[in-house]
C-alpha cells in the first residue's frame, strides 16, 4: 500500500510497475459497517499503504547495490548543452510539464548516467501519487521505465524507504518470481530531494474496481484468476529469503506482536483526534495473538489490486506491485489481508452496488473466501484455523494507513483529490475491525479474554 507496517528490524489499465486508477479490485465482507468500510480500503492501501516499516536497526546489514546515484557535484547542467535553440526549447518544455516530485535535469542526469538507454529527452507521468510512494512512468526514445519515490510530506521514520524496497525487488529477481526488475537506485536525497529507485515497466491488465468488460468472462476464467492469485502467495512464501540475499531483511520472531505494537505507535504519531474504539481493537488483538508457523517473505499487501495479470490470460501473474510493506514475518498476514479485500456472490446486493471493489469477485466462478482459505492451505501444507485474527489485523491497519493519509491531507501534504472524508473513513474501517472480532471464534478476539 506498500509502507507498511511493512516490518524490518535492526479496470483495465497498462501500467507500470503500480496500480494505476482504473477498474475494480476485490473486497471482502458481509456486515453493513463492514461492508462500508470495504469500499474506503482500495484507495486506502493503493497509494497509502506504507505507512509503516520495520526497518533496520544500528547494526543491520546495508545492500552492496550496484548501480548507485552519482554524487551531487555531477548533477546535469543541462541537458541541451551544445545542441540546438529548437532541442533547448523541447527541453524546456518538458521541464516545464514535469509534475511535483520530479527535478527533471537532476533525474535526467542519474537516468543518462545510471539506466541503460536513458540518455535521451526523457517525459514524466504520475501513475499514482499522494497517498503513499509516488509512481511514475518515465519515457524517452530509447525505452519506457518506472520510478518510485517517498510522497512529498509528512514521511514517517520507518516508511517509504527506498533502498528496502529495491533491495526486496532484487531479491525476487534473483528467485524468478514475478516482480518488476530493480535497474538503478539514487540514494542521494540531493538529487530528487529524497532517494528513489527506477524498475523495468510491465504492461498487463490490473482490476483496480470491477472487471474490465470481455476480461475473465468465463467461468473457468475466473477460477484460474482466483487459483493464481493463491499459487503466486504459496510461491512468495517458499522463497528461501536467505538463498536470495534477504536472510536480514527483518526479524521474524515476535512479528505479529510487533505489528500491533509498531502499528499503535504509528496511530500515536499520525492521530489528529481522540478514537477510543481503537485502543479496544489493539486490546483485543494483543490479548489473541496466535502461535505463528515458520516465517517467510511476506508482501505486505498482497491483494488482487497489486497483481498485473496477462491480457490474454486471466489465470498468469505477469507482475505482484507495491513492495513497500515487504518483510519476513508470519505468512498467514499476507492471507488475511487479501481476504479483506474479496468479494463473493452471497454478499448483500447493497454491498454490491456500492461500487466497492468486491464487485470483481463477486461473481460466478471466482472462489469464495473460504475457498481461498482452503486452497493456500492445500498448497502450502500450513494450518489456517486461526485466519480471523489476521482478518482482523489488516483492519486493523488499514484504519491506521487512512488516519496517516488524512493527517498528510490536513498538512496540505497530498497529490490529487479524492482526499476529504478520510477521518470518517478511518472510524468506519475501526468499527468493522470490531464487529469481525464480535463474530470471531476466538473468545479473547471478541473481548472475552
Amino acid at each position: 500500500m506498500g509502507g507498511v507496517i511493512g516490518e524490518e528490524e535492526g479496470g483495465h489499465q497498462t501500467v507500470a510497475g503500480h496500480p494505476a486508477d482504473g477498474t475494480g479490485a476485490p473486497w471482502g465482507g458481509l456486515q453493513p459497517v463492514r461492508q462500508v468500510a470495504a469500499r474506503l480500503i482500495e484507495p486506502a492501501v493503493r497509494r497509502a499503504a506504507g505507512e509503516l516499516s520495520e526497518h533496520r536497526g544500528p547494526g543491520a546489514h546495508k545492500p552492496d547495490l550496484s548501480r548507485r546515484c552519482s554524487h551531487r557535484r555531477q548533477l546535469c547542467h543541462g541537458m541541451a548543452s551544445g545542441g540546438p535553440a529548437g532541442t533547448a526549447g523541447i527541453l524546456r518544455r518538458m521541464q516545464n510539464e514535469v509534475p511535483a516530485g520530479i527535478h527533471y535535469e537532476n533525474v535526467s542526469r542519474f537516468f543518462a548516467e545510471n539506466v541503460p538507454g536513458g540518455d535521451a529527452p526523457l517525459t514524466f507521468s504520475l501513475i499514482s501519487g499522494g497517498r503513499s510512494n509516488l509512481t511514475y512512468k518515465v519515457e524517452s526514445a530509447s525505452g519506457v521505465w518506472v520510478l518510485r519515490r517517498p510522497p512529498l510530506g509528512h514521511v514517517l521514520p520507518t516508511a517509504h524507504d527506498m533502498a528496502r524496497e529495491y533491495r526486496v525487488l532484487s531479491g525476487m529477481a534473483k528467485a524468478n518470481f514475478p516482480a518488476p526488475r530493480p535497474i538503478a537506485l539514487c540514494e542521494d536525497a540531493g538529487v530528487n530531494d529524497y532517494p528513489f529507485y527506477v524498475m523495468d515497466y510491465r504492461e498487463g491488465v490490473i482490476i483496480a474496481e470491477e472487471l474490465p468488460g470481455g476480461y475473465a468472462a468465463t467461468q473457468e476464467e475466473r477460477r484460474a484468476l482466483s487459483k493464481a492469485l493463491v499459487a503466486t502467495l504459496v510461491e512468495l512464501h517458499a522463497i528461501d529469503y536467505n538463498a536470495v540475499g534477504l536472510g536480514d531483511f527483518g526479524r521474524p520472531e515476535g512479528y505479529v506482536e510487533r505489528q500491533v505494537r509498531r502499528w499503535s505507535e504509528q496511530w500515536a504519531r499520525s492521530e489528529t483526534r481522540p478514537l477510543p474504539g481503537i485502543q479496544e481493537l489493539i486490546r483485543r488483538l494483543k490479548n489473541s495473538i496466535p502461535q505463528s508457523p515458520p516465517p517467510t517473505i511476506v508482501h505486505g499487501d498482497y491483494r488482487l489490486g497489486n497483481m498485473m495479470l496477462a491480457h490474454d490470460d486471466p489465470g498468469r501473474v505477469v507482475a505482484v506491485l507495491d513492495w513497500e510493506m515487504a518483510t519476513l514475518g508470519d505468512p498467514l498476514s499476507d492471507l488475511g489481508y487479501t481476504l479483506g479485500y474479496w468479494g463473493e456472490t452471497a454478499d448483500p446486493p447493497q454491498y454490491i452496488a456500492a461500487r466497492a471493489t468486491a464487485a470483481a469477485t463477486a461473481h460466478p466462478g471466482f472462489l469464495t473466501r473460504a475457498e481461498l482459505v482452503a486452497e493456500y492451505g492445500r498448497l502450502s501444507g500450513r494450518e489456517v484455523s486461526a485466519i480471523e485474527f489476521y482478518e482482523v489485523l489488516a483492519y486493523y491497519k488499514l484504519a491506521v494507513i487512512v488516519e496517516g493519509i488524512h493527517a498528510r491531507y490536513l498538512a496540505g501534504e497530498t497529490v490529487g483529490e479524492g482526499f476529504e472524508g478520510y477521518g470518517g473513513r478511518c472510524e468506519l474501517l475501526v468499527e468493522a475491525a470490531l464487529e469481525i472480532a464480535d463474530g470471531a471464534a476466538d473468545p479473547r478476539l471478541r473481548g472475552h479474554g
